[in-house]
């Protein structure tokens, strides 16, 4: 093998593995990136489910509300 076709063959390699290692940081990053999505559903599903509590409480007439414990 000739000087030049060596230098290629290394710079090619040396490429690869920093390509190597760049998809192994996205995929660290994906990875957390999802988990963090799922965390964020699983909080927007209960916030929507609170507020339809919320929601549901409004819809009470006001005679069925309990007086204030002070009266």
């Amino acid at each position: 093998m000739d000087n030049s076709t060596e230098d290629r063959l290394i710079a090619l390699e040396s490429r690869l593995a920093h390509h190597e290692r760049m998809a192994d940081e996205i995929s660290d990053v994906l990875t957390y990136q999802q988990g963090v999505i799922d965390l964020l559903r699983r909080q927007v599903l209960q916030l929507r489910s609170r507020v339809k509590e919320l929601e549901a409480g409004y819809d009470r007439p006001p005679q069925d509300e309990k007086p204030p414990p002070h009266y």
